[in-house]
């Protein structure tokens, strides 16, 4: 399934020649609070409505109960949306993968997903995980796999030994204060046709009062949210990007981030305060 983006939301293509677009919702902590569940609920339909109709979820995410309530915003959109679970490495043998995916479908309500990637490395072998995903692509259940929290390395190993040449993605953590895969990962990727996907895009918060980020903010009239994801989108157009909104409000300043003009003189401060790794760095993750 293609995704149509939005007029503002640039659209980034996969290998297998699907479109999505660049700028989706994360999920992580939604659903855990069943106080919040109606809010929750509403700032997806929000994100939807506002062009952010890539949304990534996980079986962990609440122990299903993310996919739950992803399930209740997505119905009856379904085709407007472009969905992205995954599944724990524990769960990710050949029979485990594929019960897994159906389990989630079900959380989810839906009969297909258009992304599955694998959570993280774990025990089972690589092979064993790849055949289960092409199995899921051959039964109608999933469009296309992918992977999540991968260094070079793994992935070297994923298309290589382990035959997962129809990989469709890596989501990383990568955001302003963790730049490491621009050494070495950013560019793998870009030399297979890959596109990265960020998890993290706004360091869940966390760099959000740094002076520098504040001060450009103010300058741009923009919130510093906006400004962290306008850097993600601008220093990698070809990478896709997750970001949570926990209410109908914060949807729209997120979305609202595609809007921001990040000049030169914004875009030199920041990387004078957050500066590119110069060496290869262990890939984090969160």
């Amino acid at each position: 399934m293609t995704t149509p983006a939005s007029p503002t939301n640039p659209s980034v293509p996969l290998p297998d020649g699907r479109v999505v677009p660049a700028l989706g919702q994360g999920t992580w902590r939604l659903g855990d609070d069943p106080r919040r569940r109606d809010t929750e609920i509403a700032a997806l339909r929000a994100g939807i409505d506002a062009g952010l109709t890539l949304i990534d979820t996980a079986e962990m995410y609440g122990q299903g109960a993310s996919e739950s309530l992803v399930g209740e915003a997505v119905a009856g959109r379904r085709d407007e949306v472009f969905l992205v679970s995954k599944v724990l490495p524990g769960n990710a043998s050949r029979r485990g993968t594929i019960e897994a995916c159906h389990a989630s479908l079900g959380r989810l309500g839906v009969e297909r997903l258009d992304l599955y990637l694998l959570h993280w490395r774990g025990g089972h072998p690589l092979t064993d995980t790849v055949e289960a995903m092409e199995a899921l692509v051959a039964e109608g259940s999933i469009g296309g796999w992918g992977v999540s929290n991968f260094d070079v390395d793994d992935m070297t190993e994923l298309v290589g030994p382990a035959g997962g040449v129809n990989v469709q993605t890596n989501q990383v953590l990568y955001n302003l204060a963790h730049r490491g895969p621009e050494f070495d990962l950013l560019p793998w990727a870009r030399d297979h046709g890959m596109p990265l996907m960020s998890y993290s895009p706004v360091d869940s918060g966390e760099l959000l009062d740094h002076p520098v980020l504040t001060s450009v903010a103010a300058d741009l009239g923009a919130a510093p949210a906006q400004v962290a994801l306008a850097w993600v989108l601008r220093l990698a157009p070809d990478m896709l990007a997750a970001v949570k909104a926990g209410t109908t409000g914060h949807a729209l300043e997120n979305a609202a981030a595609l809007a921001v003009d990040l000049d030169d003189q914004a875009f030199v401060q920041l990387e004078r305060a957050f500066p590119a790794p110069s060496g290869p760095v262990q890939l984090e993750m969160r």
